[in-house]
């Protein structure tokens, strides 16, 4: 299954981010970004092979609404949350193996204290 969307999607992230044990790992990116059009691809393929982590593409223009707390300055931005910290949120280069090294050992993310939390912002929408 590729990254779910808010556009397409609500009902499904809603339902699986309600599980306090999902990991959710989110791509923040803008449609008129050649880049991010590119990256897709890549991170759609990171949920395919990541069933059990809900993955999703949020376009940072047509959600502004949602996204006032989140500084994005650089494409992608990644956004990867358990149900208690923000795991990890940055910028990276846009290389999906990236993401796979993360997730093959969160234990060596730094939390982040202070970076806002995307998940209650969706579920709670």
């Amino acid at each position: 299954m590729p990254a779910l969307d808010l556009d397409n999607d609500a009902d499904i992230i809603t339902m699986r981010l309600s599980s306090s044990d999902t990991l959710f790992v989110a791509c923040l990116c803008a449609e008129w970004c050649a880049s991010c059009r590119e990256y897709r691809v890549g991170f759609d393929a990171l949920a395919d092979t990541h069933p059990g982590i809900c993955f999703v593409w949020v376009d940072i223009e047509t959600h502004a609404d949602r996204l006032y707390d989140f500084d994005v300055e650089n494409f992608p931005t990644i956004i990867i949350e358990n149900s208690y910290a923000t795991c990890f949120f940055g910028a990276v280069l846009p290389y999906p193996q990236i993401i796979t090294k993360m997730l093959g050992n969160l234990s060596s993310l730094p939390r982040i204290k202070h970076a806002p939390k995307l998940r209650p912002v969706l579920v709670d929408s």
